[in-house]
């Protein structure tokens, strides 16, 4: 909409403009749940699992029933209701057995946190310890304990996922494009490699909260930090069977969430503990342990990917095995196995390629959405894997990626047809590469490298994201024109940190053409007072709730001039308007101000005409489909945004230490309808996936213990580790059905950080790095065990590379 306006006839879209909430959050005015307390509130807490697997023998709740100001205490054996996303497989709490370390097997309500706390303490429960399976790998062997033998039984989204009863697969996710087989044959070199990441936490400022009251008649009221208002209460509806008027959602202000506050959470637990302390209030809220073993992480994943490559550098053949560790549940896990099957080239043209995702269950905390859902970790897998095809084969990784990045014409992996408006990943190559002066070294970092010693290296990512959602995802706005003629927006998309109601703010301004301070949106949601939207994930929120809001607007403005019409005996079409009236264009002194209509105007006799003037704006995914189950072709993305990371390191070859030295981040966003929020989002997001590259990951012992829950022991980065060097760059390729041609850019700005430093470590010093994060120890490993390019290649058959962490680079010449 509007994707080809010139900027210079834009006053709001493409400017700067001021977030909508800075002042209450600078000054403590915004209100989050963590803040709140009801009249009669209890306080929850838990008492969780120490062992990965075990069953649940007895518990006893004698002792901490008669403890003071006890309200309610609550087993999983009082209850009976599943929760889950896509396949739902989970209890409030855990029900005969746990299944991962930290896991809630009984909750108590009390009149203060710490009785509670001292109350969850007091209970007693008796175990038998299970074996517990905790790699992902180790879970697919055919004697693995099965995490869910009920798993034929639990009900799932059959349009989308494939569960494998008796076994710990919850999804399998499968790709097929052209001929492989013909593509290997016909292909100069095949080259085949293994890459892997671990779990991580999302680690939001706000944990997770929640408060909820279970009222008379069934009527639950809810107050939670979560990104969307309508998934938790259809959820819950779901699990209770409740109907959906008898729930109430409210979500004020929301301290971060990157995907951990998608779905549903604690929401039914405060909600049970409720009904059994006789409908009083309960607040939960997770302390920072909680939210690394309790609650969800991001998925661990092996990638295997197997390319056969021409002569001249072209690839011909890709095989793709993708492994994601789900955790005790498959949550958003499933999801993010499909997303990343029709993603998992990465932005190139295969012409012949097959896709295995697998969602595989383990005993460990569960894994659901996370900034990128998915792609920064197998992004990480794919441009380390173009870095080694290139260097292999002696093509420049540069001008390797450029020689296979998507073009208008190319083919998708799922058969959708790239367009001009559909983005230009080589520009953005090109820039990255261009900023950091790719393949030189300055006269500069010359004289750097001969003062300190170390090596300088320069690398580049490259990066494609979707959003991953229904293919009938849809949203509305509301517009409410108040008595004064400025306005309200209403809508359930919610902004946690990443300023979408700033953009959204200038959209509606822009196509209004009200001035900025006109024009309110309403922070709080409510799912009794706002209009519907799906979720607040997958970078989906500007493109369609921005949509949305442009027909909103035109909407508002079309009973406005209606309404003003009549008033001035005119035809609509001769009418037009400024940010206070609407008149006749043919002569502008005659007019009506928007102030007069906005309630209803009363004519001198008193009469009356027209009403409260308010604009609906409807918005739904168009042209989408499922994907089909053995073929994965299908029509899965309503946009694409495309990106790259230029990368500058030195690196001390002694001891394996590094420094970032420069980032470049370039994103096609289609329009920068705010390149503050653009540049915001560019940093943050550049300096989360620098944190997973270089210090964040779950460790567990042999038992499933969880050895690092804390900022202690799991490090995320500081203000100290911020590059000496950021730079953000956007091009511009407007997008035909984006607002005013604009597309998301929240959520890839963290992906191919990792590939960008690992390919810059690699140019520096020839390490070959497959794991992240890229510890120091790491790097000094890798330079430790380098091999001479020309040991890579090999005539022997390269099925032996299938072993995990310790496999080897297997290459194989087909001719001469």
């Amino acid at each position: 909409m509007f994707e080809n306006m010139d900027s210079a006839n834009l006053k709001f879209v493409g400017k700067e403009a001021d977030r909508p909430d800075l002042v209450e959050k600078l000054t403590g005015e915004a209100t989050f749940v963590s803040d709140m307390i009801l009249p009669g509130m209890l306080y929850a807490q838990l008492k969780k699992s120490p062992h990965a697997r075990a069953k649940i023998k007895k518990i006893d709740t004698g002792k901490a029933a008669k403890m003071p100001g006890v309200r309610a205490i609550l087993t999983g054996e009082e209850l009976d209701i599943h929760i889950g996303l896509y396949i739902v497989d989970k209890y409030i709490l855990a029900k005969g057995e746990v299944r991962h370390y930290g896991e809630a097997v009984a909750a108590v309500a009390a009149d203060s946190p710490e009785e509670a706390r001292a109350a969850a303490d007091a209970i007693e429960v008796d175990y038998e310890l299970l074996p517990p399976v905790l790699h992902h790998m180790d879970a697919l062997k055919p004697d693995a304990p099965l995490v869910h033998p009920e798993l034929g039984k639990y009900s799932y989204v059959k349009a989308a996922f494939s569960p494998q009863p008796g076994t710990n697969i919850a999804n399998i996710t499968k790709i097929r494009k052209g001929d492989i087989e013909k593509g290997f044959e016909e292909s100069a070199y095949i080259v085949e490699r293994e890459y892997s990441c671990p779990s991580v936490q999302h680690v939001p400022m706000e944990t997770h909260v929640a408060i909820a009251q279970w009222g008379f008649g069934d009527k639950v009221n809810i107050w939670t930090s979560a990104q969307s208002p309508f998934t938790v209460r259809n959820l819950f509806c779901m699990a209770f069977g409740l109907s959906h008027n008898q729930v109430r959602v409210q979500i004020p202000y929301v301290g971060g969430g990157f995907g951990g506050k998608a779905g549903i959470g604690v929401e039914p637990l405060c909600a049970v503990l409720s009904k059994k302390a006789g409908g009083r209030p309960v607040k939960f809220q997770a302390s920072r342990e909680e939210e690394f073993s309790l609650l969800p992480c991001r998925c661990a994943l092996n990638y295997r990917i197997k390319t056969g490559v021409s002569e001249e550098g072209k690839i011909l053949a890709q095989k793709m095995e993708m492994f994601w560790d789900s955790g005790a549940y498959a949550d958003y896990a499933v999801n993010v196995t499909r997303a990343s099957g029709y993603s998992a080239s990465g932005p190139y043209e295969i012409p012949n390629a097959t896709v295995d995702a697998y969602t595989i269950y383990t005993n460990k905390p569960y894994g659901t959405a996370y900034r990128g859902f998915g792609h920064v970790e197998f992004h990480w897998a794919i441009e380390r894997h173009m870095e080694l095809v290139a260097t292999a084969i002696g093509l420049d990784p540069l001008l390797f990626r450029l020689k296979n990045a998507l073009r208008p014409g190319s083919k998708t992996l799922t058969g959708e047809t790239i367009l001009p408006s559909t983005g230009n990943v080589v520009k953005c190559i090109e820039e990255a590469a261009r900023r950091i002066h790719y393949g030189e070294l300055t006269k500069e970092e010359k004289e750097r490298e001969a003062r300190t010693g170390w090596k300088i290296g320069k690398g580049v990512g490259a990066l494609q994201k979707a959003p991953a959602m229904p293919s009938f995802t849809a949203t509305a706005v509301v517009l409410k024109m108040n008595e004064n003629g400025t306005v309200i927006a209403n809508l359930a998309l919610t902004d946690y940190g990443q300023g979408t109601y700033t953009s959204l703010r200038q959209i509606i301004a822009e196509r209004l053409g009200f001035p900025l301070e006109k024009v309110k949106i309403a922070f709080e949601s409510d799912t009794d007072r706002d209009p519907y939207d799906w979720q607040t994930v997958a970078s989906k929120g500007l493109f369609l709730s921005g949509n949305a809001a442009i027909l909103a607007a035109e909407d508002l403005l079309e009973k406005a001039y209606a309404v003003a019409a009549e008033i001035l005996r005119a035809n609509p079409r001769d009418l037009a308007h400024d940010g206070d009236r609407i008149y006749l264009k043919h002569k502008p002194e005659e007019g009506v101000s928007f102030a007069s209509i906005a309630i209803g105007y009363a004519f001198p006799n008193g009469n009356g005409i027209g009403g409260p003037l308010i604009g609906v704006g409807r918005y739904i995914a168009q042209g989408l489909s499922n994907l089909d189950k053995e073929s994965g072709q299908g029509h899965p993305a309503v946009d694409w945004t495309y990106g790259a990371h230029g990368m500058v390191v030195e690196v001390n070859e002694e001891s394996g230490e590094y420094h970032v030295l420069h980032v470049v981040s370039v994103y096609d966003v289609g329009k920068a309808i705010n390149p503050d929020m653009v540049r915001g989002q560019a940093i943050g997001g550049m300096m989360q996936g620098l944190g997973t590259a270089i210090c964040e990951g779950y460790i567990y012992d042999k038992d499933g213990h969880l050895l690092n829950p804390n900022f202690t022991d799991n490090k995320i980065p500081t203000a100290k580790d911020l590059p000496m060097k950021v730079e953000c760059a956007v091009v511009e390729t407007p997008q035909i059905d984006g607002p005013y041609g604009a597309r998301g850019v929240a959520e890839h700005s963290m992906i191919s950080v990792a590939a960008a430093l690992g390919n810059a470590v690699q140019k520096a010093t020839g390490a070959e790095i497959t794991h992240m994060p890229i510890r120091f120890e790491d790097v000094w490993r890798a330079l430790q065990d380098k091999e001479p390019i020309d040991n890579w290649i090999t005539k022997s058959p390269i099925g032996s590379c299938r072993s995990a962490p310790e496999m080897r680079p297997g290459i194989i010449r087909n001719k001469g």
